[in-house]
């Protein structure tokens, strides 16, 4: 028995699976977003109102993940957590979304230099935002859309992105 068994098999801490705690190439264009960032924002359906928050993107299990945690002090804005991903064969992102509500959606993401993109169609809501890190990379912005039993597409929530912690 080799020297990395036997000390799992005395009992000790060994992770299961740690040589998969690695970095994800196919994640690589999602650095921009890594760092806590302080939050404000605005949502059509509840004009005249500024929302505050934060969000933090963080490398996860190694960097095989990346995980987003935000809040917004508001309550009209559900606090919730995402977790990205890849397919490497099918050469795809997806981001993995739930919060406080308890809803749970699936979304493709793709990205491009210094920006990422999120959506999901579905018949019943369909969604999708862009954010864009600006350049010195300390601030960046978010505008989307969503449309709800295959209205018309309108605005959803925006949000301006500042650097909370140094880059």
């Amino acid at each position: 028995m080799d020297n990395h068994h036997a000390h799992e098999s005395q009992g000790g801490s060994t992770e299961i699976g740690r040589e998969a705690l690695i970095p994800n190439p196919a994640l690589r264009p999602l650095t921009f977003l890594i760092g806590t960032w302080r939050t404000e924002g605005t949502h059509p359906k509840v004009p005249d109102r500024t929302f505050h928050g934060r969000t933090s993107f963080a490398w996860h299990q190694g960097g095989a993940f990346l995980i987003a945690h935000s809040e917004i002090d508001e309550p009209e804005v559900p606090s919730g957590v995402a977790i990205f991903g890849s397919d490497d064969v099918a050469k795809q992102l997806f981001m993995i979304y739930f919060d406080e509500r308890g809803v749970s959606r699936k979304y493709d993401v793709t990205v491009g230099e210094n920006e990422m993109t999120w959506r999901r169609d579905n018949p019943e809501f369909s969604q999708w935002m862009t954010t864009r890190a600006e350049p010195g990379g300390d601030r960046m912005t978010s505008t989307g859309q969503l449309s709800e039993k295959g209205g018309p597409w309108q605005d959803d929530l925006s949000l301006i992105y500042m650097r909370a912690d140094p880059a």
